[in-house]
């Protein structure tokens, strides 16, 4: 199967997490794998300080933005399976901002959210690794977009690269 992403397999909106797994050769379920390493990496040693830092007042805080993530990645996966069992209906978006105000995020122990996210990343994983190649193009509707099941795979790693990328850069 190629590795190759086609624009025809997601919403143009998408395109900035996509190029960040267009960076490298590897495989959907690699990128999958590989992005979890460099988010504990990253994650693990932040300072319990920078945990609830923003760097500016409508910005949401580190630990926010891991719930964000696991949020996303958690819908993305729901679409995932939608389209991979071949269900038409089509998928509502959602407000990533109302989900933060109501998530709790800052009250939880950054370990725990840690944790949930290495468990959710790793149950994404088996999902992935379930689905044969003809599973992967099968196509769907989310968000008034059409989307196939490879395409939210490369896309939940390129959100969360995206995502570290941001932390490195505005809040450590």
């Amino acid at each position: 199967m190629s590795k190759k992403i086609e624009s025809n397999e997601y919403a143009s909106f998408y395109q900035t997490y996509i190029d960040r797994i267009l960076e490298n050769d590897r495989s959907l379920v690699e990128n999958l794998e590989d992005s979890l390493q460099v988010a504990f990496n990253l994650l693990k040693d932040i300072d319990k300080d920078k945990q609830s830092f923003k760097y500016a007042d409508d910005k949401w805080t580190i630990k926010e933005l891991v719930q964000h993530i696991i949020d996303t990645e958690r819908i993305f996966n729901y679409r995932a399976l939608r389209f991979a069992r071949n269900d038409k209906t089509e998928l509502s978006g959602f407000d990533e901002n109302d989900f933060a105000d109501t998530s709790n995020a800052n009250r939880r122990k950054f370990t725990d959210l840690l944790e949930e996210f290495s468990a959710l990343r790793k149950s994404t994983i088996f999902l992935y690794n379930s689905f044969d190649e003809k599973t992967l193009m099968l196509q769907g509707n989310a968000n008034s977009s059409i989307m196939s099941v490879r395409a939210l795979g490369y896309v939940t790693s390129g959100h969360l690269l995206h995502h570290l990328h941001i932390i490195k850069s505005r809040y450590l």
